[in-house]
């Protein structure tokens, strides 16, 4: 054991202490001085201290919930675990939330390994005290242990138990009936079938028709949970009716949740009621008042289709989903964007040309950036509807509009989207409208895109092989190294180590070389320091002959530049080819 034995007295003082962080690391030795004391003196002594520790910083309270919940082995293993009931039940009941959710984490833990007998005997005691707690706190804390105490609870307890909750589903605390919506999925796994129809429905009902919008929202997330554990012929009794009605709920929050949840619902009830029931639901909710609840309806309008029928998505969904894409929130427009070429594959082909086509088309043209994004990179999905013919007789003069827009990550994503392009249309495709593009975005003013499209011209070469890269790509390339501007110069020289590997030896030694040897006469030393990292790249590419002729004498005449960084990258350069002369 590294640390020193720590004395009982030693950890005392030190959590007394009125340095908060001498009182945080002795809480987190607690483990260290839990195995100094053994078994029998930690639970003794060292719980029963922690029992009575009324520390007010709620950083030491989380820290001490937090290394209970593993203290099992430390007071000697699962027959002794109630002993460490007492202190977490106490911080179970302060007013920090993070503290009284760790706690009750901790309890959790440790009542899922306890046995059934001390369940009985010390958890559930444990539970109904915190249910009947005169502060909300405890009660709001008690919520989320029932499903740990009820599935191990005798008979006469386990009604108890649920009638309970039951109280607790109807305290007069929102923040109580809160925690009951939220933990009401998780106490309901573990209550029978027939009980489960009768008192958890009941509670559930009564949660749904809360005053509280905040306690029916949460409501809603039980919903999809309770309709995994229902029957189908229940779920469409109880919980559909509840999901129809709160998809008009007067609260926005309430809606968008439904908004959120309601296609794993249509797992639950199964194609009939969906049909009925829920796709009315779906398309109030997409032509929803509030944006934010279009916003989250909008986004799941391909996972919906998925359940539907193609006919049923045409019929009901598709006509929303028209009047989305010229929504008046971009935010809208933008969730729609991010999904809706996952409509295509649903749709299939004659229905994505006739319906979907033009809702693209009018969103890759769509004033806000973002929208026009999450529309370009997911095109790949309906070229595989479609086939590229198509697609590039309609989507293509719209790319190439985009090629040049002013914003430089619309730019940027049509960038990296490029060789997937190329290789989906074909070379001869390719050359006739793309070429002059991938040239053009070199000499971008941003950055990011001449970089991008360094890269790009790299990926365009492995694309179509050195030939065609020689007649397409390395003359326009090299011709910009006359640019007068030194950044435009630098680009080209990046792009010239990446296309270099890809060339070949041959090509590299009779047309890049001799351009980067020229480039090292350059007057501005950015370029030359650049240079003398090209030719280090380039020497595992060329003949050593090329090395020891062309490449080294270069690089030693940069090393005597009078600019200490050219001297720096042209002496690492040197270094590094006399290291590979040695390997090999």
């Amino acid at each position: 054991m590294d640390e020193p034995l720590y004395p009982i007295a030693v950890l005392i003082d030190e959590l007394k202490n009125d340095d908060i962080q001498l009182r945080l690391n002795s809480i987190r030795r607690l483990s260290t001085i839990a195995r100094a004391l053994g078994e029998e003196r930690t639970r003794k002594e060292l719980i029963p201290f922690l029992s009575e520790n009324n520390d007010d910083d709620d950083e030491v309270l989380l820290a001490m919930a937090e290394e209970l919940g593993v203290f099992v082995p430390y007071v000697g293993g699962v027959e002794h675990a109630h002993v460490l009931l007492p202190p977490l039940e106490t911080l179970c009941t302060v007013e920090e939330t993070c503290v009284r959710d760790k706690a009750a984490e901790s309890l959790c833990r440790i009542g899922s390994q306890m046995r059934e007998t001390d369940l009985t005997d010390y958890f559930i005691p444990l539970v109904k005290r915190l249910a009947a707690g005169e502060w909300f706190t405890a009660r709001v804390s008690s919520c989320g242990l029932f499903h740990i105490a009820y599935s191990s609870a005798p008979d006469m307890l386990k009604t108890e138990l649920r009638s309970i909750y039951n109280q607790l589903c109807q305290d007069d605390m929102p923040m109580v009936r809160r925690s009951a919506a939220t933990n009401l999925g998780k106490f309901a796994a573990t209550v029978e079938p027939t009980h489960l129809k009768t008192d958890v429905m009941a509670m559930f009902e009564d949660l749904t028709q809360d005053d509280q919008d905040s306690v029916r929202l949460l409501a809603v997330e039980g919903c999809a949970a309770l309709g995994k554990l229902l029957e189908p012929q229940d779920c469409v009794a109880h919980i559909l009716p509840v999901i129809v009605n709160f998809s008009q709920d007067k609260s926005w929050r309430v809606r968008y949740m439904v908004a959120n949840q309601l296609y794993e619902l249509c797992e639950a009830v199964g194609p009939e009621p969906t049909r009925t029931d829920l796709v009315p639901a779906y398309v109030r909710l997409l032509r929803d008042n509030e944006a934010e609840v279009r916003i989250a309806a909008a986004g799941k309008v391909t996972k919906f289709c998925r359940i539907l029928s193609p006919e049923l998505a045409i019929q009901h969904i598709l006509p929303c989903v028209k009047d989305l894409s010229s929504d008046s929130s971009q935010h809208v427009r933008s969730a729609l964007a991010s999904v809706i070429m996952g409509m295509a594959p649903v749709l299939g082909k004659d229905s994505t040309i006739e319906q979907l086509l033009p809702i693209f088309l009018s969103l890759l043209k769509d004033e806000f950036p973002d929208v026009r994004l999450n529309i370009i990179s997911k095109l790949d999905q309906v070229n595989q509807v479609i086939g590229i013919d198509l697609l590039s007789q309609s989507l293509l003069p719209a790319i190439v509009e985009l090629a040049e827009d002013r914003h430089w990550r619309v730019r940027l994503a049509i960038i990296e989207y490029i060789p997937l392009l190329a290789s989906q249309l074909g070379v001869g495709f390719f050359d006739d409208k793309l070429g002059a593009l991938c040239m053009q975005w070199l000499q971008d003013k941003v950055y990011s895109i001449r970089d991008a499209a360094a890269n790009n011209v790299k990926r365009l070469a492995e694309e179509f092989g050195p030939e065609w890269a020689m007649q397409h790509i390395v003359p326009q390339v090299l011709e910009m190294m006359n640019n007068s501007h030194y950044l435009y110069r630098m680009t080209i020289l990046h792009a010239i180590s990446l296309l270099a590997p890809v060339m070949g030896s041959e090509i590299t030694c009779t047309k890049l070389l001799p351009v980067v040897i020229t480039a090292s006469k350059d007057r501005v030393p950015n370029i030359k320091f650049n240079v003398a990292k090209v030719l280090q790249s380039l020497v595992p590419i060329v003949d050593q002959s090329v090395v020891e002729k062309t490449i080294r004498p270069c690089l030693v005449e940069l090393n005597e530049d009078p600019d200490v960084d050219v001297r720096f990258f042209a002496n690492q350069a040197l270094r590094s080819i006399d290291h590979v002369m040695m390997s090999s």
